[in-house]
């Protein structure tokens, strides 16, 4: 039994110092390796970090794109999903609520136009984009509230969409990306 005792300590300070030690720094010292020295991909306007590239943010102001809704609260600390199942009733509650909100912010869209994407969280909690399909249902009160034709804000979801290599996943728009682009519009 003191063999197996020693073993067992033995084995469990290897693997402490592997995988608590020798490992965190290898993958530190590489990440310094690449481009942005491990720090994430970082969005600049102005000279200043307004946020990063994999990292969603809330936006809830009329005059701005709605990202999509955050099941952390875009609390990059703590990613993950709400564990919820699409019959719990909490969830469903959740889920109609942020349908009302969307209605009464966008009073032109009908419910059954509303992509998944603006009322589901993602997996993660931090999808920082949204579908062509849900920036476009936005133009119409973003165009009123900015006083910017429809067509100009069309164009500029369509130059801010992210089309996949060889069409192997949905296009995408970056959400932040897009609203710094609204805002140096002229």
């Amino acid at each position: 039994m003191k063999t197996n005792l020693l073993i067992a300590l033995r084995l469990t300070l290897v693997t402490m110092l592997f995988f608590g030690v020798i490992y965190p720094l290898v993958i530190t010292g590489l990440a310094k390796l690449v481009p942005s020295r491990g720090e994430g991909q970082t969005i600049e306007m102005n000279g200043k970090i307004v946020g990063f590239e994999v990292i969603g943010q809330s936006f809830t102001s009329d005059k701005y794109f709605n990202g999509r809704p955050s099941a952390v609260n875009y609390n990059a600390a703590s990613t993950g999903g709400s564990n919820k199942g699409p019959t719990n009733p909490e969830y469903l509650h959740q889920v109609e609520q942020r349908i009302t909100d969307f209605l009464k912010q966008n009073p032109h869209a009908k419910r059954e136009d509303i992509p998944a994407d603006l009322i589901t969280a993602s997996g993660g909690g931090l999808d920082p984009h949204i579908s062509p399909q849900a920036a476009r249902i936005q133009i119409p009160r973003i165009a009123k509230v900015r006083g910017i034709s429809a067509n100009r804000l069309t164009q500029l979801v369509e130059a801010n969409t992210a089309h996949p290599f060889f069409g192997l996943a949905p296009a995408t728009v970056h959400v932040l990306k897009l609203n710094i682009a609204l805002d140096e519009l002229k």
